[in-house]
């Protein structure tokens, strides 16, 4: 079935996103694609809040498990795979269902979006004129081909990027932003949760991954490369462990260190899907929640047709 929509759960961490994907696929028949960055690592498990096989309950889900510890995510790859796994998806008469709070990721998968690119040479030449001239001279140079980024970004790295991107493709950095247009015909479903009742939730799972073991996840992952990997070692969690090991935190500041840094990601999150003004909104403790959702998809697929 070609025409249906890919249904999108999104929201801030903690909601229920994988509970509600799961539900959903039994509803409507669906298979689940992950978009949480972290939980594209082998054996980054409790720390992400990851189904296991047994609680997956035979729906299969994709785009879990598909990275080693060093590896860095690309948004771009991603968009690749995540499309490639929609087809595949419909192809077996199936609802592609994207789920989680990555919101790049969610919007790389869902609108139209490009990537132009990169180009060491470039970039190391850049780089060089940078430290000779300074940031003001670069940003100078970037105001001469796009003024707009120019007068948006404030750090030696974005207006380097810029500046590559001008250099590969003779287009300005700002004509890459992403649009607010679907690629192909989706449902976005969000969890709504206000602070005060989703703080305590946020902090109570992170005292319970402690106890199901996620320094000792921790220290297995660390000779693997935890350490230094540029997307796996700034996982929350992740990197406050990583400096109970060295002796530098006690367990329980670790903890409780996770804990506001988790409250302030589900904030940045309430934030950026907030402005999507397509996401449509259900209370993430509603009453009958997977059966709300399978209505509004099948409402919506209905329409389509």
């Amino acid at each position: 079935m070609d025409n249906l929509p890919v249904v999108a759960v999104v929201g801030p961490t903690g909601t229920g996103k994988s509970e509600l994907a799961l539900n959903l696929a039994h509803e409507i028949g669906g298979e689940v694609i992950n978009a949480d960055a972290m939980q594209f690592y082998r054996g980054m498990d409790i720390g992400t809040a990851k189904l296991g096989e047994r609680e997956r309950e035979g729906v299969p889900h994709h785009l879990l498990d598909i990275l080693e510890i060093h590896e860095e995510a690309s948004v771009s790859h991603f968009q690749a795979q995540s499309r490639a796994c929609m087809d595949e998806v419909r192809s077996r008469g199936h609802y592609p269902i994207l789920v989680g709070g990555s919101g790049l990721y969610v919007r790389a998968a869902l609108d139209i979006l490009e990537f132009p690119g990169t180009d060491p040479s470039i970039r190391r030449e850049l780089e060089a004129d940078m430290e000779e001239t300074g940031l003001e001279t670069m940003r100078s140079r970037l105001e001469s081909v796009d003024p707009e980024s120019a007068a948006s970004l404030g750090d030696a790295r974005r207006v380097i990027r810029a500046l590559e991107v001008h250099a590969l493709t003779g287009r300005t950095f700002t004509s890459f932003m992403p649009q607010r247009e679907y690629v192909q015909p989706a449902v976005q479903i969000g969890l709504r949760a206000e602070p005060a009742e989703l703080g305590p939730k946020l902090s109570e799972r992170v005292y319970r991954m402690e106890r199901q073991g996620l320094l000792e996840e921790v220290r297995r992952l660390e000779p693997l490369g935890l350490r230094w990997g540029k997307t796996a070692s700034r996982a929350l969690g992740y990197a406050q462990f990583l400096r109970v090991l060295d002796d530098d935190m006690r367990i329980e500041d670790a903890v409780d260190e996770t804990a506001v840094a988790t409250r302030k990601l589900a904030r940045k999150q309430r934030t950026w899907f907030r402005g999507d003004n397509r996401i449509q909104w259900l209370s993430w403790q509603e009453p009958g929640l997977a059966e709300l959702a399978a209505t509004i998809v099948r409402e919506y697929t209905a329409g389509e047709r």
